[in-house]
């Protein structure tokens, strides 16, 4: 099957892209490389240096023949989000618009699409599901779930067939894929970069929530796990599968297991062999104590279940690439 990853040059699109390839698929990738990176395309993969906002590179590339489209390209920082949320509703949204006008005029009609937990906001109760209340509380989340709803309607209205996966915290990563953000807001990779020496301490907010040590605690998955929920997003689209043309699903996915903040740090500590300094800070506004994901959906309807659930397996891959990507 011919893919266009948009986005393939991030760090999730590479990962899934490089399954793609494993699984004898052939992945095309258009990325603007705001935030990817080239060489994390791999070498056999076509690449197109080009935004989704731009019609005619995306046309092109679709004339030329595709089967589906895996969407991974958006801007992602919550609080840049809050700061600039014209810039979250043109990219995001407006980029997505310009896909989707691309993709009917093209008649291709399969779609993952990269959500994000962030549009339940603050949970209800725990683990989440599907059913939960959404209710973002930064630009960044209520531009991926205003995404959510126009691919719904897109299916309703056109026959695409989409599959919405809403991750939790994705973490780890695989052979020369990992993380590489500036600025890099995610704790596991902040944490390794202390024991690399790249940072000098760990920033803990907040140390006396109601969870067991005090810390928040936060659902991890591997982003290899994540990878294989694409894949099997994307059967699913297929005209035989039980989703078909007009059906747009929603999934979470994370590990169903939540770690805290102290227990991320403690598997940092084991894996690499540092101490890995700590200094408490006051809470940050709007964290909640507890965000963990319930994935029973994807697990009965795809058949999907996290391989790699065990925190230090993900610090540990994690780790390996920060070590030899420094």
């Amino acid at each position: 099957m011919r893919v266009l990853v948009v986005g393939g040059a991030g760090y999730i699109g590479s990962v899934v892209t490089r399954a793609l390839v494993g699984e004898g698929h052939e992945p095309v990738v258009l990325d603007s490389l705001a935030t990817g990176h080239r060489d994390a395309v791999p070498a056999q993969v076509e690449f197109i240096h080009a935004d989704i906002s731009q019609p005619a590179a995306v046309t092109s590339v679709l004339s030329r023949g595709v089967d589906a489209v895996m969407h991974f390209a958006a801007l992602s920082l919550v609080g840049e989000s809050v700061l600039k949320p014209e810039l979250y509703w043109s990219t995001n949204v407006g980029g997505t618009r310009c896909l989707l006008d691309a993709m009917r005029a093209a008649k291709v009609q399969r779609l993952v699409f990269s959500s994000t937990s962030s549009t339940y906001g603050e949970p209800e109760s725990v683990p989440i599901d599907e059913l939960a209340r959404v209710d973002p509380t930064s630009p960044y989340g209520s531009s991926k779930l205003a995404v959510d709803m126009m691919i719904r309607d897109e299916s309703r209205a056109h026959g695409l067939a989409a599959v919405s996966l809403r991750y939790f915290n994705v973490a780890g990563a695989v052979a020369d894929a990992g993380e590489r953000h500036d600025p890099e807001t995610h704790l596991i990779p902040n944490v390794l970069r202390v024991a690399a020496g790249l940072s000098p301490e760990v920033v803990l907010f907040g140390d006396d929530y109601s969870t067991p040590d005090g810390t928040c605690i936060r659902d991890y998955v591997h982003v290899e796990d994540l990878a294989a929920a694409h894949l099997l997003a994307l059967d699913a689209t297929g005209s035989r599968s039980r989703l078909g043309p007009g059906g747009h699903r929603v999934f979470n996915l994370g590990n169903g297991t939540g770690f805290s903040v102290l227990e991320v740090v403690e598997a940092a500590r084991r894996v690499t062999g540092k101490s890995i300094p700590l200094r408490v800070a006051s809470r940050r506004e709007g964290d909640p104590a507890v965000l963990v994901a319930s994935s029973r959906r994807i697990q009965t309807e795809l058949g999907w279940s996290p391989r790699k659930p065990g925190l230090d397996q993900i610090v540990a891959d994690a780790w390996a690439f920060l070590s030899d990507h420094p």
